[in-house]
């Protein structure tokens, strides 16, 4: 789900809520040793995200915020906020060569990850761990 969370709307925060979980609290945040990226240099994008960030001239930054059942992906153009919206069953992680690319339908966005950069490389397996610990298992009785 992509939307524009510029503004606090008590429908779009509830959507988000619902899809991904509410927020961890201060305990669950020092358990986790945080629970937000570092600044993640965006590198190519799906069309409709692209276009969103072809509306200024600045570089192309974005963070991921962990929840408990999803990630939230944040970027800027001009002035507002977007968000894309993952739940943990719809995330595929891929990492060609130096950046990881995060898939979700048909929405993608690829990072900057060089290998010299430990903290964004710990943060992504802190989320693979995250996503593997807390994802259900399928187990079909045959």
């Amino acid at each position: 789900m992509l939307v524009n969370t510029s503004y606090n709307e008590k429908k779009i925060n509830q959507a988000i809520n619902d899809l991904v979980g509410n927020p961890f609290g201060l305990i669950d945040n020092i358990k986790l040793n945080g629970i937000g990226s570092p600044r993640l240099d965006i590198l190519k994008t799906s069309e409709e995200i692209a276009t969103l960030l072809s509306f200024d001239n600045n570089r192309n930054f974005c963070n991921i915020e962990l929840r408990p059942k999803g990630i939230i992906i944040r970027f800027r153009s001009l002035l507002e906020t977007f968000s894309l919206v993952i739940p943990y069953y719809k995330l595929a992680i891929f990492k060609p060569a130096n950046s990881f690319t995060f898939h979700m339908d048909h929405h993608f966005i690829s990072i900057d990850a060089p290998p010299k950069n430990k903290s964004v490389n710990s943060f992504i397996e802190k989320l693979n761990q995250y996503k593997a610990d807390n994802s259900p298992t399928y187990i079909n009785d045959l």
